[in-house]
């Protein structure tokens, strides 16, 4: 099967593309085959309608949360709301979330699902700094319109499958929290560049051995690129490797919630 990890950003192009990295699960073996580059949101939808059988982990959050669907009013199944979201400008969509979140009072602006607060993760909500909000009204839609299975969240193509993935819990299980990657150059350390190999040693051997349960075949240079978009992208199909040798691909993990989704990781969903 081909597994694809997907680095998503909400506004792809020549400098800081939406980055695909290509594996091929053979068993428990996880081998690297090539990167993609994707510089336009047509690309991405063109990459989502390629002919399976493949999975694909992506970072951005496919859903937002509960308290938030449900207090904002949007229509209450995961299909519906994507849907009213895919009928707005950008625009329009910030103004709505900002409009929300000026009516309430502080503490009680930004909503978390409750696998964003198992993992450290930003409330999909977010605009600024982090805009995971910005990347789940660009992507959230274009898994819509491609028909791809989305476990747990909508039925689709199943020999076209996506997860929700997120390779700062394995970043952050492996270095803590000091910085492995970082766009402006200026900012670009070798303290970096020893932790991207760290974590790319790792998931090469006893982690991506006991946790995932795959032998993680992959260059050293995938842990060169010091904006780490090209780790990120690998340690997404390990993510999604790890989602096929659990049977999830169909219906998602037990208990997962149909609005909220999951995240493809064992330290998140144990």
């Amino acid at each position: 099967m081909r597994v694809f990890g997907v680095d998503m950003t909400s506004a792809p192009g020549r400098r800081k593309p939406i980055m695909v990295a290509a594996f091929r699960l053979d068993g428990v073996t996880l081998r690297f085959e090539a990167f993609e580059a994707l510089t336009t949101h047509a690309a991405f939808d063109e990459f989502l309608s390629r002919p399976g059988s493949w999975i694909a982990g992506l970072d951005f959050p496919f859903g937002q949360a509960r308290r938030f669907i449900e207090t904002i009013g949007w229509p209450g199944d995961w299909k519906g709301y994507v849907a009213h979201v895919a009928r707005m400008d950008m625009r329009g969509f910030v103004a709505e979330l900002e409009a929300y979140k000026a009516e309430r009072p502080d503490g009680d602006r930004q909503h978390f699902r409750q696998v964003d607060r198992l993992c450290g993760g930003a409330s999909p909500q977010t605009l600024y700094f982090t805009p995971v909000g910005r990347m789940f009204f660009r992507a959230a839609p274009a898994l819509l319109r491609a028909g791809v299975h989305v476990p747990g969240l909508a039925e689709g193509d199943r020999s076209r499958i996506c997860v929700e993935a997120y390779p700062g819990v394995i970043a952050r299980h492996l270095v803590g929290r000091l910085s492995y990657k970082n766009d402006n150059r200026t900012r670009q350390t070798t303290g970096q560049a020893a932790a991207r190999k760290a974590i790319l040693d790792a998931v090469r051997g006893d982690i991506g051995a006991q946790s995932y349960g795959l032998a993680v075949e992959a260059p050293d240079w995938l842990a060169d690129d010091p904006a780490g978009d090209r780790l990120d992208a690998a340690l997404c199909a390990v993510q999604a490797a790890w989602a096929v040798r659990q049977g999830f691909q169909d219906s998602g993990p037990p208990g997962c919630d149909p609005l909220e989704g999951w995240i493809a990781d064992p330290r998140i969903l144990n």
